[in-house]
């Protein structure tokens, strides 16, 4: 998730001292007995939820401390904010223990073939209680090696291949299930005995609940005698995940003359804003950028500190009878913001964009060599801001966090005040009363005597990379005032990502010390993504598009993925497509089989369950898969297709490329990470800024009847 200038390994090496070497294991308390592998697991569940008057699901979450697992200190993990939410998350890794468990001998659809999650006897079954059609999922066993080296085996990881909608129920369904000498493994006795209709004491008081179970299953013609475990689960409300950070937006507008956000107009006045530097370059110092401008845009503030990292949300007392979270205001902020201009604005009215930021990074990533190009090629003006709650000021929140789960809000709830500071910013840009009102962003080039703004205010938009794109869809989602984004090597869902993205081993530097447990690693991002959903894509992403959120309106959306990215997982980009509705180009992958490198997919039907794009879905929203190449070494004069070795000594042997990505929840390490190259790729940029225009759409700009192809493809180091 692209790091411009990232200070967390810095910090972390001191936070190390801190952590002891032994690890405390609290005693457990409200366990569900239906799996005693873990007492969180089955993940998610009913069984911790309870009735909760005014919900818009009639639930809310009602997780004990004493279920969470320790850190070295002895401290439960459990996040006090997390039994807000009236349900689970929309994009909820399903988690269980089955021992001997073999998913290839079962017959469950794995990653590379989804399709088969509609198989009539499909062995994983997730039904929509409220429809009773079939959720599309795709199931695996954590491979990793801590996992594989844990004592009681690997955990079953079901994952959703769409979101799930959101206030709806589902059922998970485990039948017939095989281990690896193709025997049948039989359901443990909690369970066995509700199934059997003769409960025993552990669970007799669930027997009423299981009656709706059992019928939903039979309706959908799963035998209730080839089950060996069933359970449900309730999904968040749409209120539940975004009514923080509407509420703050919402509120904010109002307070500048705005309260009608749906109607794309721009009324009232600007925020407050200051600029504080102005640098300007020639052209022998920059042929590129005319002006870089930094300053601070002043925002309401809702997080406590003074909106400083560690800070977290007040809530209002709701009315009676309505269960809600609207957080407080507590007083005001200064958000940093840089801009850049480019030198053809000088002369012609820029279109002037938002930028996000890499992982834990800075607002000064736009000076990257290819934000200037992006500038400069197609007159945009690029403005960013920190994303705070994961900008590089939290990176000592984050490394305490790691070490102490139960604090996990506080990154949560300062994501949702960054998503506000750039709609802030992005006002500030566009409104009449705004940036183009200071001699900053005016250029006396065509009239010296009369400078004339260097913004073309007619429409904002926003082009995002890695981390700017896992938060771009929320602040997409929730804009007044861009309605057309492309999320550059985009993803969503942290807990499904970062198992898969070569940065999680930097975090695992203390979060695996802190909880020495695999099983309890992958559990506690499955249980806080409940709260991440509030600041990332995964929490929005029904909204993202053609269903707007309440005063919103609708959207369009370009994602640029990479193929086999090392830092953002493609999995996680496809899932987020057919969430948003998106459409694919094809063809997506080459099929020709390389030297050391087989065809550049393993699924046996590409982009499944998305649309192909054409001329006439091209309007709309889309996802274009550009490829790197296989690895490549240089051999004398030659470039030869090879078989990819670890990343640096590849690299450093003069090769380029990358295989396709691990089908496994495994880290890709082989080649070239591809991660920075589609954005580095002229063709690529061209795409972004056909489509970031009014009435823009998807123009294929790769060559046609070929996958897209960066400008590393062909040549080694690339």
């Amino acid at each position: 998730m692209s790091k411009h200038r990232f200070g967390f390994g810095t910090v972390l090496i001191a936070a190390l001292a801190l952590i002891p070497a032994a690890s405390a294991i609290a005693a457990p308390t409200g366990c569900d007995p239906l799996d005693a592998r873990s007492c969180l697991l089955p993940y998610p569940s009913n069984f911790n939820t309870v009735a909760q008057k005014g919900s818009e699901t009639g639930l809310r979450l009602n997780f004990k401390v004493g279920q969470f697992p320790t850190n070295v200190h002895g401290k439960s993990a459990f996040p006090p904010d997390l039994n807000r939410n009236d349900g689970f998350s929309p994009g909820t890794n399903i988690l269980t223990f089955v021992p001997g468990l073999d998913l290839t001998q079962s017959g469950a659809a794995p990653i590379t073939d989804i399709a088969r999650y509609a198989d009539a006897n499909a062995p994983i079954v997730v039904i929509d209680a409220t429809t009773g059609k079939r959720q599309p999922i795709w199931a695996e066993l954590d491979t990793n090696p801590d996992a594989i080296a844990e004592t009681d085996g690997q955990m079953l990881m079901i994952h959703p291949a769409k979101n799930f909608t959101e206030g709806h129920r589902y059922i998970v369904a485990l039948r017939n299930l095989k281990n690896g000498a193709g025997a049948t493994i039989p359901a443990a006795a909690a369970f066995a005995s509700l199934r059997d209709g003769k409960p025993i004491a552990s669970v007799k008081g669930r027997a009423s609940s299981y009656t709706s179970i059992f019928a939903t299953l039979g309706k959908a013609k799963i035998s209730r005698n080839s089950l060996y475990l069933a359970w449900d689960f309730t999904v968040a409300s749409r209120r539940n995940l975004s009514e923080r950070v509407l509420s703050m937006r919402d509120s904010s507008f109002a307070a500048i003359g705005d309260k009608n956000l749906a109607d794309k107009k721009v009324s009232g006045k600007s925020p407050g804003f200051t600029i504080t530097k102005v640098t300007d370059f020639t052209a022998g110092d920059n042929p590129k950028i005319a002006r870089e401008v930094e300053g601070t845009i002043d925002a309401p503030c809702y997080i406590g500190k003074g909106c400083a990292a560690g800070g977290t949300m007040n809530y209002l007392t709701p009315k009676k009878g309505i269960f809600s979270s609207i957080p407080k205001q507590q007083g005001r902020m200064k958000a940093y913001f840089m801009c850049r201009i480019p030198r053809s604005a000088l002369t012609s009215p820029a279109r002037p964009s938002l930028y996000g930021h890499g992982l834990l990074g800075t607002a000064d990533e736009i000076q990257a060599g290819n934000v200037s190009d992006m500038a400069s090629e197609h007159n945009m003006i690029f403005c960013a801001t920190p994303e705070i709650g994961m900008a590089e000021d939290d990176v000592p929140n984050a490394i305490n966090l790691l070490g102490d789960m139960s604090k996990f809000g506080s990154m949560a709830d300062r994501m949702q005040q960054g998503l506000l500071n750039e709609l802030l910013l992005g006002r500030a840009m566009i409104s009449p009363s705004g940036f183009t009102t200071n001699a900053a962003f005016k250029s006396a080039a065509v009239t010296p005597t009369s400078p004339k703004p260097m913004i073309d205010t007619s429409q904002l938009y926003y082009d995002s990379n890695s981390q700017g794109a896992i938060l771009g869809g929320a602040l997409t989602a929730i804009s007044p005032d861009f309605t057309r984004a492309v999320l550059g090597v985009a993803g969503m869902n942290y807990s499904m990502l970062l198992p898969r993205s070569t940065d999680f081993g930097t975090y695992e530097i203390i979060f695996k010390p802190a909880y020495t447990s695999r099983l309890e690693r992958i559990l506690l991002l499955s249980v806080i993504q409940n709260l991440w959903d509030r600041g990332e894509t995964d929490g929005y992403a029904q909204h993202v598009t053609n269903s707007p959120l309440p005063n919103t309106p609708k959207h369009q959306v370009l994602l640029h993925v990479a193929l086999g990215d090392h830092q953002v997982a493609q999995v996680s980009a496809e899932n987020e497509a057919r969430t948003i509705g998106a459409v694919g180009r094809t063809p997506v992958y080459d099929t020709t089989v390389y030297e050391g490198s087989g065809a550049r997919t393993a699924d046996r039907t590409p982009l499944w369950g998305i649309p192909t794009l054409s001329s006439s879905n091209a309007g709309g929203s889309g996802i274009v898969i550009w490829d790197a190449g296989p690895c490549r070494t240089v051999n004398g004069a030659a470039t030869i297709f090879a078989t990819c070795l670890a990343s640096d000594p590849f690299k450093a042997a003069g090769g380029s490329g990358n295989p396709m990505a691990p089908t496994a929840d495994l880290t890709p390490t082989l080649g070239v990470d591809p991660h920075g190259l589609p954005r580095a790729t002229p063709a690529a940029r061209q795409q972004k800024s056909d489509f970031l225009k009014p009435n823009g759409r998807i123009i294929d700009s790769c060559p046609a009847s070929s996958p897209c192809h960066t400008s590393a493809w062909g040549y080694p180091g690339g």
